[in-house]
């Protein structure tokens, strides 16, 4: 831990089915980069406030497409309520490590909802559609044999977004590097 504390780094890259990265990065005010393919129990939804309706969303092992009948709808409704109930027993351990380590209550939507960025390991080709957040980047192929290349990222600064972004002096020094947007 103090090792972290005393490097200051730009970012955490972790994976937030186990979210102890997470819980440091929080700690330590480090922005957090979540690589993953999905999260058990529509986390990473709920987390980035994207729409989830389980009467639309097929749920994960239901086996349903984005077209359903009336009791594959019905179905996937009663997964969504066994899924929430399992993962508030299976996640309550981290949630109470959370909440003693920064000294706050914390659930796992709550301390998900702090990530910058989220690295999807998946792809629209294999996957039903979805409603996704800005923050969400698909990078699916990444695991194949032949990777495709990500996309170049130009990063700028909006002057009215410049108080929503760490100072360079709490830790994130590429903001030095960064220029304004052309107007």
């Amino acid at each position: 831990m103090k090792y972290i504390g005393d490097n200051h780094f730009d970012a955490l890259l972790t994976d937030p089915v186990s979210p102890c990265g997470q819980i440091i990065a929080l700690h330590f005010s480090i922005p957090s980069i979540f690589f993953l393919r999905l999260v058990p129990c529509a986390f990473e939804v709920r987390a980035a406030q994207g729409p989830d309706p389980p009467s639309y969303v097929p749920r994960m092992f239901s086996e349903n497409t984005d077209h359903m009948t009336f009791s594959e709808r019905v179905k996937n409704f009663l997964i969504a309520l066994s899924e929430s109930f399992i993962c508030s027993i299976a996640y309550s351990p981290f949630e109470e490590l959370a909440s003693e380590f920064l000294q706050k209550p914390m659930t796992m939507t709550e301390l998900l909802s702090h990530g910058s960025i989220w690295l999807r390991r998946i792809d629209f080709v294999f996957e039903y559609p979805m409603p996704v957040m800005p923050n969400m980047v698909f990078i699916g192929g990444i695991n194949c044999a032949k990777k495709k290349p990500l996309h170049k990222v130009t990063l700028c600064r909006l002057p009215s977004l410049l108080p929503l972004w760490p100072s360079p002096e709490i830790g994130f020094p590429c903001l030095r590097v960064v220029p304004p947007c052309p107007v």
